[in-house]
């Protein structure tokens, strides 16, 4: 009878070896998937873009728009599967941070980037006064590359925070970068229809240089990475995800969008302070004899 104390065969150790290799490449096969729904979201922009040009209706060129909101919100599904699959498998790695880091600029700061510019500014140029199409090209120029800047330094300033021990795991500092790209494609997908109206148009920049300057601002949102999966949970919880996923499904146009400024405004609402409780009243003294 062979001892259990022998050594491992060499074949066993070698499928082993391989095992986890093929698991250190697992999650970089999902950020590979970001990076190419990203890729695509470019090319699609670029297309709608040209469609416009061309003298397309606009809701022809809206459905090209919507297409390519549609692969950033793909990639953000991406994007949260590669850090979970890395952490359950204890396959984290700093090649597999720096990568997964340089697809989230392209998927979520340039892709949207074009996207704001493409589908909020470009199709309102058109229709307005040569004084204001200047304004609202270059303030669009400006909110546009903001978006990308700010969303850049956000995901440095990550991966400094990450690699500090003892950092609260609960919490993201600054929005991130792709709940930042899922508020942009949620209201493309949401309106679908090119801005054509400049004040609107102005609206809709504001609203993007507000996510930028909370990617790169101090208030915390929840991460959800302390959200342990291999707990045991109550059966209304898996009733509950089935009609979040339905609701997708059949209404994805106005539940994405109520996901997307949810969480977008949570840090905000977070950060306003709540009423003070008034101080109990003081004890009456009691007279002395």
């Amino acid at each position: 009878m062979e001892s259990a104390d022998q050594p491992q065969p060499k074949n066993l150790a070698d499928s082993n070896h391989r095992l986890r290799r093929g698991l250190y490449l697992l999650p970089s096969l999902f950020t590979v998937g970001t990076l190419v729904c990203g890729y695509y979201a470019i090319l699609t922009t670029l297309r709608g873009t040209q469609m416009m040009a061309a003298g397309a209706s606009p809701s022809f060129a809206g459905s090209i728009f919507d297409n390519a909101s549609m692969a950033i919100g793909l990639a953000i599904l991406f994007d949260g599967l590669d850090g979970r699959i890395a952490r359950l498998t204890n396959a984290a790695s700093n090649f597999g941070r720096e990568f997964d880091s340089l697809a989230d600029v392209i998927a979520f700061g340039v892709a949207p980037g074009l996207l704001i510019y493409a589908w909020g500014v470009r199709s309102a140029i058109g229709v307005s006064g040569a004084e204001l199409t200047q304004h609202l090209r270059a303030i669009g120029w400006i909110a546009s590359f903001a978006f990308l800047i700010c969303g850049a330094a956000r995901l440095a300033r990550f991966n400094i925070d990450t690699s500090k021990p003892g950092g609260d795991r609960r919490f993201f500092v600054g929005l991130p970068i792709p709940a930042a790209a899922g508020v942009i494609a949620a209201v493309v997908h949401w309106q679908k229809t090119p801005l054509t109206d400049w004040p609107i148009t102005v609206i809709w920049l504001a609203a993007t240089l507000a996510l930028a300057f909370l990617m790169v601002s101090r208030v915390r949102y929840y991460t959800f990475k302390t959200l342990d999966l291999r707990r045991r949970r109550p059966y209304v919880t898996v009733i509950v995800i089935g009609l979040i996923v339905w609701l997708i499904v059949f209404y994805s146009e106005p539940v994405l969008l109520i996901i997307a400024l949810t969480y977008a405004l949570s840090g905000i609402v977070q950060r306003i302070p709540s009423k003070p409780r008034p101080s109990p009243p003081a004890p009456k003294e009691v007279p002395v004899q």
